[in-house]
């Protein structure tokens, strides 16, 4: 039987294989699209092997260290983006003619999220226990990377970016407070400034981070800067040195529910502090959110605040019988 081209494509083309095509010239390269879809890279080679030997033609050519898509792997990568699309618009719309919130919830948060967004993801599962979440923890430059490629239903962050054309949905406020060790000698004091807070020694976030962004400019606008002491990689890191007595910095009051409870952290008096920011929920202008995605931002906008709270008031009543019965 002689089978015409669009039949041979049907029979030897798969649809995983143009997801990890689609993924691997997104994301422009197979170690990046292995980690986003789970597989070994030789899984991704190999599945790139076989699509490119079924469709006859080189999809991609590698230049230097960076890989490109071939004119025909351009047109079959526009092809896997019109056939996946459509693939994921079909069970979601399966999805809302059964009425029943399901299927997967794909949101990537910067790293200072990762205290609260697990406890508003739990509960939401409580409710919704027929939805798969896949909860990604990384610095703001991957986070808009991800965003840029839209590689997600949703992304929190505290800082809204202005380079892109984006929805931002604000849903609870986000205090940026100064912290210090329990024994610090500015840890008594009243109305400090930040001339005084100046010459302290203080822990920061690297360049890219939006608390080190909202830190800056303040000490900008008067004419003032701050001189890092040690700069380290996350804020567990930086509350881990802050109570070993090592400096000062500026953390996100959400961080740090069991440490002030504890009392191993203390929040200190500064004039035009703590800082007023939010915590918005954002994707690409015009994205089409999933039944999933649109009932998961309807419950932050609505419940995560309160549920937030409950949780803070629950840690802090069980800190303090910890500290009670030690």
């Amino acid at each position: 039987m002689v089978y015409s081209t669009a039949e041979n494509l049907i029979r030897h083309v798969s649809l995983r294989q143009l997801q990890i095509f689609e993924a691997v010239v997104r994301l422009g390269g197979y170690t990046r699209a292995a980690e986003a879809l789970h597989l070994t890279q030789p899984t991704v080679s190999i599945q790139i092997k076989k699509l490119c030997e079924a469709l006859e033609l080189p999809l991609i050519e590698q230049v230097g260290r960076h890989i490109h898509p071939t004119a025909a792997g351009r047109d079959v990568y526009a092809a896997a983006q019109d056939i996946l699309g459509r693939m994921v618009a079909l069970g979601e719309s399966a999805a809302e003619l059964e009425g029943v919130v399901k299927g997967p919830l794909h949101i990537a948060v910067i790293t200072t999220a990762k205290y609260f967004m697990p406890h508003l993801l739990g509960a939401f599962i409580a409710q919704h226990p027929q939805v798969e979440p896949r909860l990604t923890v990384t610095n703001r430059s991957k986070v808009l990377e991800r965003l840029k490629s839209n590689e997600d239903d949703l992304l929190i962050m505290g800082q809204v970016p202005k380079e892109l054309a984006v929805q931002a949905h604000p849903f609870i406020d986000n205090e940026l407070v100064v912290v210090s060790s329990p024994n610090h000698p500015l840890a008594s004091a009243h109305n400090i400034t930040l001339k005084q807070l100046s010459q302290e020694r203080f822990l920061v976030r690297e360049p890219g981070s939006g608390t080190r962004q909202a830190v800056d400019r303040v000490f900008a606008e008067h004419n003032m800067a701050i001189t890092p002491y040690m700069q380290l990689g996350s804020s567990e890191a930086i509350k881990q040195g802050v109570m070993a007595g090592l400096g000062l910095s500026v953390l996100s009051r959400h961080n740090l529910r069991l440490e002030l409870a504890g009392g191993h952290i203390g929040v200190l008096d500064v004039k035009g502090f703590p800082l007023k920011r939010r915590w918005y929920a954002v994707h690409l202008k015009g994205k089409k959110l999933s039944l999933v995605a649109q009932t998961f931002l309807d419950f932050l906008m609505k419940q995560g605040k309160d549920i937030l709270q409950h949780i803070s008031e629950g840690q802090v009543g069980a800190a303090a019988v910890g500290l009670q019965n030690s």
